[in-house]
């Protein structure tokens, strides 16, 4: 960011340009303004850091504060008397005529503030810069041609270290507080006023002060921290959203939003606008799952100011969501009429085990009181007595361990939204006919009672039915046809399931079902074709070998997913899908689907976006797969016969990992690669277009061979040597040593070869002992450079600790053009002891290598290999013929060799550009991948570009993310 942030400074051209800062409080946003305004504001003509603009402006006379202020700092201290806004206003005009100035605007918080200045950004020169810091995203939003920079939260690494500093005055904890540092920092949450607040305070303490704090913590956060954060929640513009705050901070964090909104929505929220102005305070966020987050210590503030309604009493609280003072509530019966929300799991209650939980008896007496109480969990909470009390506002009761057969008659659940009774003892839901006209979503799962479905007459405006793993459940009642608002319906695992009933197919807003692991449901409705609504259809493990009979004919209890599958050479190919068009995703995994029994054309489904043919034993994708334009995710985990992705459209992400068979993936244009592939233990991958190829030396181009100036390579077919195969390895531990002929490896605009030898060849010009070579671009006529032959001959050191296998990578420096590249192969020779080998490359760097350029290489190992000998020659064509065969888009040779060498990759370390390496995205989080199993000794590969931090930096099309000293694993 601080980068990011400077580059925006130095540029002069252009208008008056303005930038934000915003973060949570806390975050660091005014520390980094001042280390950028203190870093330059001496290259401006004038400058101003106006700080506490918010608490500030509320004072008496505070805007005319603020005006003398920036007056004073453009006048290079000359003080200006001011006794009005207006005034001010005149004299900062005149102050700022023909002035390219910096001004720095910190802890904004109103429209109107940002607005007063932006008014004047026609008295600034060209070139000045206005950077505010505030809390409120919306703010600088408003501004199309404001930039926005976010800051994140500290790692754990970079917690630890500042936490260090401040509690022990060093980088790290003395070893007897390691334990509870890091136990300190996880609590922290990557907040920097946190971290210093508390690390200075524990400063010197003894370990058992240390110890209490921390308990002390669970129950009250720090005084100073919650003062600052509760500044954002006193900021939020009415009490609707302060409310809204304290609903999620209490129960709601981590859980669906949508879900969320339809509950709240019920409880008289304008839950979606109020959603979105927290995110924009910088106080909820929502994760790749739709889930809502929040920061620990902003949702320790939410609970502490309801906590603070009644610090002794927390039967006369709003909301109740610790389990103990639940506990304490129910038992003494002194919940008081202010509840709105109640929340007991008895599996989490220290003084009770799990097994004797059903030995607490609560009576339903004890929420007589809570008239006003709407949410309410009780999770295998047991309860004796009558419901006819029971408080009738609820809107979403969870109530897990569910311990009655059925829901009793007196029970009255009319204005509940959401009703959840996972693990229950229910048999029958309710019995005959019960109106529940609210209710939206009822998750009975795991209900190994339930043998079927109550009566849905009367529950009309039912969304979401949720019945995994109720195992027992043998019937659907037909009254779910009528349910005209149903869009899921669940069934995954309830594999005593039967039958479904015929009507639902008709419902027009029905988008999901997962009939997965329903191995003995007899059939479907012949209609599920013209569900024209249905987006997503789940079967996985439902065994399809078990639909054919000995004569070829489809089983009568399986003929529902007969109409799936053809049987190639067998059965006459069935003319028409029995899948709607209107698929978006469709998951088969574990179906026992090979090349002889596959779903028939696919080709029809252009909408599917997701398809999941996992662990099935398929050795190839049919034809039709190739045709779904589409398709942006195709999942194929452990299909272990698979050998072969061919012509494969564009997608977004691959996921094959685990497929242990696969050889080949190619791509239907050179363009259409995914941006996303997984590809862990696929250890016979050796071709994947447009990234890496792994092929015997005697089957590479004869181009390639010619340009390495290679001889007698049909000699070399039949060496064979220990070859490191990391080609489809996420690291070195995952690749494997075989004895294979001498190959050829393409990779990323690099092809590259080893073999025996002990000395550079005779047709390299430039040789050099030792690790590193140098070496100026010489000047020819009609010369057309196509790039770089690089030759060096290794050998296993004397060293008795090492890395195994050892890290290879070569390092190439323009230094006129300040260019770096940095690659390891993926695929390597291991020698033998006393065994010497010569790695033999080219890389495609013609279009960065000019006459005269100063070029550097060094090969860079572990202490597990040693370096003798290197050799450089440029290659270049001099004719007008060659110069033609040379060209980026017509040569032979570029063709030959995959890929091409960026001058700034996806992946850029530090400036330096590295080849070969990939960027790991899995569940929203960012990870290195590569054959580098150790950080410490890789710190030389960066030795000229790291930062004084020792923190590597990292680039990719995504963002910047670091890893610190340490703690990064490359």
């Amino acid at each position: 960011m601080m980068e990011d942030i400077n580059t925006w400074l130095q540029d002069e051209s252009g208008d008056v340009s303005l930038a934000a800062i915003c973060g949570m409080g806390g975050i660091g946003k005014t520390t980094i303004a001042k280390v950028v305004y203190n870093l330059k504001f001496s290259s401006f003509e004038g400058g101003s850091f106006l700080e506490n603009i918010r608490e500030i402006s509320g004072q008496p006379r505070g805007l005319i504060r603020l005006q003398k202020k920036l007056l004073s700092d453009i006048l290079r201290g000359r003080k200006e008397k001011v006794y009005s806004i207006d005034e001010g206003i005149a004299k900062i005009k005149a102050a700022l005529y023909c002035k390219r100035v910096l001004v720095v605007l910190d802890d904004v918080d109103k429209m109107e503030q940002l607005d007063a200045i932006l008014g004047m950004r026609d008295w600034f020169s060209q070139g000045s810069k206005i950077i505010i810091t505030t809390r409120n995203e919306q703010l600088p939003r408003a501004h199309e041609t404001c930039r926005i920079y976010r800051v994140e939260k500290l790692d754990d690494a970079e917690s630890l270290e500042l936490f260090s500093w401040h509690a022990f005055g060093q980088d790290h904890p003395t070893d007897d507080y390691e334990a509870d540092s890091r136990r300190m920092v996880h609590y922290c949450d990557g907040l920097p006023l946190a971290i210093k607040v508390l690390s200075t305070s524990l400063s010197g303490k003894s370990l058992d002060v240390w110890k209490s704090h921390l308990e002390k913590l669970k129950a009250i956060p720090n005084g100073k921290v919650f003062e600052k954060l509760k500044i954002s929640y006193e900021n939020l513009q009415d009490e609707h959203d302060k409310n809204l705050f304290l609903h999620i901070a209490c129960f709601f964090v981590g859980k669906d939003k949508d879900w969320t909104v339809q509950v709240l929505n019920k409880c008289d929220f304008y839950t979606t606008i109020g959603i979105h102005n927290l995110i924009d305070r910088c106080m909820l966020s929502i994760d790749f799952r739709n889930k809502l987050r929040m920061h620990q210590l902003i949702q320790d503030m939410g609970r502490e100011i309801v906590r603070q309604e009644s610090p002794y009493e927390p039967g006369k609280r709003s909301r109740i969501w610790n389990h103990e003072e639940s506990f304490d509530v129910l038992a003494e019966k002194t919940g008081a009429e202010k509840i709105e929300g109640l929340i007991l799991d008895m599996h989490f209650l220290k003084g009770v085990a799990e097994g004797n939980s059903s030995e607490v008896v609560f009576e339903t007496n004890a929420f007589a009181k809570m008239c006003k109480l709407r949410l309410l969990q009780l999770n295998f909470v047991q309860l004796s007595g009558s419901f006819e009390k029971f408080p009738k506002t609820l809107r979403w009761l969870c109530w897990h361990g569910f311990p009655f057969e059925s829901i009793h008659n007196d029970f009255q659940l009319d204005n509940v939204v959401a009703l959840d009774m996972r693990y229950s003892r229910l048999k029958n839901v309710w019995d005959g006919r019960k109106c529940f006209s609210s209710l939206k979503i009822l998750n009975l799962s795991h209900s190994h009672f339930l043998a079927k479905t109550p009566d849905f007459s009367l529950v009309p405006n039912l969304e979401r039915l949720i019945l995994k793993d109720c195992v027992n459940l043998a019937e659907v009642h037909e009254s779910i046809g009528n349910l005209k608002a149903l869009a899921v319906m669940i069934l995954k695992d309830c594999r005593n399931l039967r039958k479904l009933p015929t009507n639902f197919i008709v419902l027009k807003s029905f988008e999901k079902l997962d009939i997965s692991g329903c191995s003995n449901l007899d059939e479907l409705p012949t209609g599920l074709m013209n569900m024209k609504s249905l987006k997503v259809f789940l079967a996985d493990r439902i065994d399809i070998s078990r639909l054919l009979s000995t004569t070829g004919e489809p089983k009568s209890r399986y003929a529902f997913l007969w109409s799936l599958v053809q049987r190639f050479g067998r059965v006459p190919q069935l003319s028409r899908s029995p899948l709607p068009s209107s698929l978006v995703r469709l998951s088969l995994e574990n179906c026992n689907l090979s090349d002889d029994v596959f779903p028939m054309d696919f080709s029809h489904l252009n909408l599917l976006r997701d398809l999941n043919l996992g662990r099935n034993p398929i050795r190839s994708l049919p034809e039709c797969i190739r045709g779904l334009s589409a398709l942006h995710i195709l999942r194929l985990e452990s299909c272990t016969e698979l050998q072969s992705l061919l012509e494969l459209p564009s997608l977004e992400i691959l996921q094959v990992p685990e497929c242990t068979s696969l050889q080949r993936i190619t791509y239907q244009s050179s363009t259409s690669g995914p941006q996303i592939i997984e590809l862990t233990n696929c250890g016979k991958l050796v071709d994947l277009e447009g990234d890496i190829k792994l092929e015997p030396i005697g089957n590479v181009d004869a181009e390639v061979i010619k340009v390495l100036g290679l001889h007698n390579v049909q000699s070399m077919t039949n060496v064979e040597m220990d070859f490191f195969n990391g080609v489809s390895a996420n690291s070195t531990s995952s690749g494997r040593i075989e004895r294979l002929p001498i190959q050829g490896l393409h990779e990323e605009g690099i092809f590259s070869t080893f073999f025996p030898g002990g000395e550079v060849p005779d047709w390299f010009s430039n040789k050099s002992a030792g690790s590193a070579i140098s070496f100026t671009v010489c000047s020819l006529p009609n010369c057309r450079f196509q790039g770089l032959n690089f030759c060096c001959v290794y050998a296993l050191s004397d060293k008795e600790e090492i890395c195994w296998p050892p890290p290879l990578f070569a390092k190439v420096c323009n230094k006129s053009k300040d260019l770096k590249w940095i690659y390891g192969p993926r695929g390597f020779v291991i020698p033998k002891a006393g065994e010497e080998v010569i790695w033999l490359s080219h890389w495609k760097l013609g279009n960065y290598l000019d006459a005269g350029d100063e070029v550097t290489v060094k090969v860079v190992v572990d202490v597990g290999f040693q370096v003798k000998e290197c050799g450089i020659n440029h290659v270049c064509a001099q004719d007008q013929e060659d110069i033609e065969k040379a060209s980026f888009d017509h040569s032979r040779l570029d063709a030959c060799i995959y890929g091409s060498i960026p001058r700034v990759s996806s992946v850029t370390i530090n400036g330096a550009t590295f080849l070969g390496i990939r960027i790991n995205y899995s569940r929203g989080r960012s990870s290195l991948s590569h054959h580098l199993s150790r950080y410490d000794w890789s710190q030389k590969l960066l030795e000229d570009s790291t930062e004084i931090t020792g923190q590597v930096v990292v680039q990719d099309e995504n963002g910047v993310f670091r890893l610190p000293t340490g703690a990064a694993r490359i």
